[in-house]
Order: structure tokens, then C-alpha cells, then sequence
């Protein structure tokens, strides 16, 4: 979480996700097109054990990750370990490369994961690497034959590359399509212990970098200085963005006349879930003794003794409901695949995941009927404000 305003965050960058066989050239490959040595390069098979990212620039571009992936035909306890590491890499996919021995061709297993791009709406190429050895000829749009060894057509590569990343680059604003030129927004920032000294947290970087875009003025402050702060400007701000965990503060303070929401709010809005997470909010009163709730962090931060995932919500959520409750807890690029045991959950802001992973933890809970939301919404539903921190970004109402 650096506070360097104009470095972009790894969640902004569009992720390629290079798939196919063991030693079928993925690494090779990536080595070749980022003119880095992102990836351990060797004769032997499954020498790509874990997905490796790399954060960098792609010229023209700009900012992505790379990600290499295991082989997906890795066999054995430890093979199956790393095929599924594979396959969760698809969550967090914005462009597919799927790579092919061209000695070998193109394969049942390599149509397998072509289904499963199609299936998922993930933008692909698919590669024939080692060209050099087999011609490989009627190739689609979407098809390139290649050779990382003699550094054939791999400018080209990286054109069709560039040209479906640009498709999916993510260009909303966080706040910004709201603003007016010169409008005062004040943020109320308290001092996260989890961020280290020197810095703030990414959310609160990012959302001060889009007000300055807007050409709108942005006031910094912590919740005991906020009713200063808005009796010394000359005129009421275009509204107030809180972090959730002091809504219930800053919501008496703030004049009713000035619109109201916070961090996690607009960047669900800015990752594309604030209507699944607006109307997941009101399930907090169907929860039974007895029923788990699983609370997901998008970050591994150091815990807490108030931390506001693990200790301060799952007490809140328990006063609300009366409720005898369960909880259960996932972090950084955990998530799981069987969400059934749960009766509700509730997601963090998300701005550590790119906006395709926190969509596609959206949809897995869809398709398994499960209630959810995210911290900043549920926090609002249980103070009664939910409609009015939503006034700014939708005509949802809190029911």
C-alpha cells in the first residue's frame, strides 16, 4: 500500500494470465515478451509450481501484472495442488494467453481450458509457441503462432495482447463522474493501525487521487477534528466520505443537507457489485441462531486487537441481530469454492482484488444462493442510513 499518488495500484492494473501444458513455453514466452526474466526457465517439467505475478509495464499499455501459471496437465496429489492453484488464477483474469506446444498441438486439455474462458467471458489469444519446430497454418484472429526461442512474431503477440486489454481496461471513477469542478469533499480518515507509520491506506490514497483529477478540493481529517473542520469552511461540502468503521460518529455530525457514504461504498460501486451488495444488506435480519457468516478481507494485513473484520464487525452484526451467530474468516487471495454453509457474507471494500476477482466472488455467491454484501453497506444498513449513503451513486433504497 504505498502512498505514492501516482503509482498504480496492482488492483488497477489489467491481469494476463499465461495457461496451458507443462513445458509447452509459458515462461519462456513471458520472459521473452516483457524482455524480463519474470519466470524460472528449465528443460524439466513442472518447474512452475505456483502462479508468480509480476507487476510492470507493458509498453504501450502501461501497468499490468503478468501471471504464470503451473502446468495444467501436472499430475499426482501435488499436481492436482497445483492445477487447482491454476484454475483459481481464472477469477482473477482480465486476458487469458493460452499457450500450445506446437510439436504437439493443440490438445483435449487445452480445448478444456478454452471452454472454461469462454464460460467465464475472459478475453483469450491462443499461442503456438515452438513454431520453429512445426509450421502451424489457418490460424483464427484470436490464434498466433510464435517462437520464444528465435523471438519470431512476438511484437505481433504482444499487439494482440495490447489491443484486448485496452477492451478491458478498467476506466471508472472512483467519486470523480460525481463531482463539479471546485466542489469540497471532505474525507474522514482515522489513523488505520494496520497501515504502516508514513502512509495511508490504498483506498484513501486512491479516492484522494481521483477528487484531485476532478479539479475538485479535497479536505483531509480524522473524525475527532470533522465538526471543526466543517464549521471553518464558508460554505457546506459537496459531501463526506467516512471510513465505515466510524459511521455511526460521523453520521451525527454531519449535516443532513450533505451527502454521506464512505470508502467501501464507492469502491463497491467502483468494482461493479453495489447493487448485489446493496440489496445483500437487509439478509442480516433473516440470520437464525446458529447460522455462520463468512466475513472476506481482500488483503493478509497484521491483526488487530480491534481489528474491524475479525473482531468489530462480527460483534456488531451480533448486537444487531440477538443472534447466537457463527463466523468464519478468509484473507488476501483466499476464497472459497463451497460457499453453502453460509448464510450470509459480508466483503471488504476490495481494493486490493482487480474488479474481475471481486465480481467473480460476487457470482460464486450468486450461483449458490448466498446473501452478499460488503463491510461499508452493512455497516450503513445497521446505523439506518443505508439511502442516504447511497444517494450520491443510485436510486437503491434501503428497505
Amino acid at each position: 500500500m504505498s502512498n505514492n499518488l501516482n503509482q498504480t495500484p496492482n488492483s488497477d492494473r489489467v491481469h494476463i494470465s499465461f495457461f496451458g501444458k507443462t513445458n509447452a513455453g509459458k515462461s519462456s514466452l513471458i520472459n521473452v515478451l516483457t524482455s524480463q526474466e519474470v519466470s524460472i526457465v528449465s528443460p524439466i517439467k513442472g518447474t512452475t509450481t505456483d502462479p508468480v505475478k509480476k507487476a510492470m509495464e507493458l509498453l504501450p499499455l502501461g501497468p499490468v501484472i503478468i501471471i504464470d501459471t503451473p502446468g495444467i496437465d501436472d499430475k499426482g496429489l501435488v499436481g492436482d495442488l497445483r492445477v487447482k492453484k491454476a484454475k483459481q488464477v481464472l477469477g482473477k483474469t482480465d486476458i487469458a494467453v493460452l499457450v500450445v506446444d506446437s510439436s504437439e498441438g493443440y490438445t483435449d486439455i487445452d480445448d478444456d481450458l478454452v471452454k472454461l474462458f469462454k464460460e467465464k467471458s475472459i478475453p483469450h489469444l491462443v499461442v503456438y509457441n515452438k513454431s520453429d519446430l512445426k509450421t502451424i497454418d489457418n490460424l483464427n484472429d484470436n490464434e498466433i503462432a510464435v517462437s520464444a526461442t528465435l523471438n519470431l512474431n512476438i511484437n505481433k503477440l504482444k499487439d494482440k495482447i495490447i489491443l484486448l486489454a485496452k477492451a478491458e481496461k478498467n476506466n471508472n471513477k472512483i467519486i470523480g463522474d460525481k463531482l463539479s469542478k471546485s466542489d469540497i469533499v471532505v474525507l474522514v480518515t482515522p489513523i488505520d493501525l494496520s497501515a504502516p507509520k508514513g502512509r495511508m491506506i490504498l483506498p484513501q490514497v486512491q479516492t484522494i487521487r481521483d477528487i484531485i483529477d476532478s479539479n475538485s478540493i479535497c479536505v483531509v481529517t480524522q473524525p475527532e477534528q470533522l465538526n471543526d473542520v466543517l464549521l471553518s469552511l464558508k460554505e457546506d461540502p459537496k459531501m463526506v466520505i467516512t471510513d465505515s468503521q466510524v459511521f455511526s460518529k460521523v453520521k451525527d455530525i454531519v449535516p443532513e443537507t450533505v451527502l454521506l457514504t464512505s470508502f467501501s461504498i464507492i469502491f463497491a460501486r467502483y468494482k461493479g457489485i453495489l447493487n448485489t451488495v446493496a440489496s445483500g444488506a437487509k439478509n442480516i435480519e433473516k440470520l437464525n441462531d446458529g447460522d455462520t457468516v463468512l466475513i472476506c478481507e481482500g488483503c493478509s494485513h497484521h491483526r488487530q486487537c480491534d481489528d474491524i473484520g475479525r473482531v468489530k464487525l462480527p460483534n456488531w452484526i451480533k448486537k444487531h441481530t440477538g443472534k447466537n451467530l457463527k463466523f468464519e474468516f478468509t484473507s488476501g487471495g483466499d476464497f472459497k469454492d463451497d460457499l453453502e454453509k453460509y448464510s450470509l457474507i459480508v466483503h471488504c471494500g476490495g481494493c486490493m482484488l482487480n474488479e474481475r476477482e471481486v465480481i467473480h466472488r460476487q457470482n460464486c455467491a450468486i450461483d449458490q444462493n448466498i446473501p452478499f454484501t460488503n463491510y461499508g453497506i452493512i455497516i450503513a444498513y445497521m446505523n439506518g442510513i443505508l439511502k442516504r449513503s447511497l444517494k450520491i451513486l443510485t436510486d437503491i433504497n434501503d428497505k
